[in-house]
């Protein structure tokens, strides 16, 4: 089930990507790990490795996988935020990174977050603006994690979880709501492909590797 989730969340960096960044933004690794003091956390430095190159992680928590999806979007575009701050050399942070400033504010703001204070955090409680819902329903983001919800487990065993200042985050958040034990939805005899960038859609039936020749990327399965 993790593994669908880092697809979806992926995907979600594309598109975000695409739209706020004009695809500025360099490859990351998103990782989905416990930690229940901050939503969601980018490293300051290039940790991972590989042949080719080093990137930075941004990390889902776990623990609040089933907030709304606007609020999970909200998160990581938070956390590309600081990466676009990052590569452009903006200083946003202080005190260890954790007190977010008025340019911060500025940054995201231009990209449809509401920010709001936070004496102990600064200008970091984020918010979805009704233009990043609408941005999550252009690009099908909200479609695409309901199959990924299906049958999710509840990581903190049933506690909600806390409103308001959760580290270096701080986006609302609203309980959790697992459905551990639901029976899964019956999947349809078709698979519906969606291009991540414009939202263009196909059905086959079978699966099948598709991309959009108008975006030249590959699409992403649908169930």
């Amino acid at each position: 089930m993790l593994s669908e989730h880092n697809k979806f969340l992926e995907q979600a960096y594309l598109v975000l990507n695409r739209v706020y960044f004009e695809d500025s933004l360099p490859e990351v690794v998103i990782t989905i790990q416990s930690s229940q003091k901050s939503y969601g956390h980018i490293t300051v430095g290039e940790i991972w490795k590989d042949s080719w190159d080093s990137y930075h992680e941004i990390n889902i928590s776990a623990e609040y996988l089933n907030r709304p999806i606007e609020n999970i979007i909200a998160t990581l575009l938070h956390e590309c935020c600081h990466l676009y701050a990052m590569i452009n050399h903006i200083k946003d942070t202080s005190n260890n990174n954790r007190y977010h400033n008025k340019k911060f504010k500025e940054i995201a703001e231009k990209r449809d977050l509401k920010i709001s204070y936070h004496e102990s955090i600064g200008w970091s409680v984020t918010e979805p603006t009704e233009k990043l819902i609408e941005t999550i329903k252009q690009y099908h983001l909200d479609s695409q994690i309901e199959y990924v919800r299906m049958g999710a487990y509840d990581w903190t065993g049933g506690e909600n979880g806390s409103d308001g200042d959760n580290g270096n985050d701080g986006d609302n958040g609203n309980g959790l709501t697992g459905t551990k034990g639901k029976k899964p939805k019956k999947k349809s005899s078709t698979r519906k492909y969606i291009c991540p960038k414009c939202g263009n859609s196909v059905r086959a039936t079978k699966d099948v590797n598709i991309a959009c020749l108008d975006c030249l990327v590959q699409m992403v399965k649908e169930e």
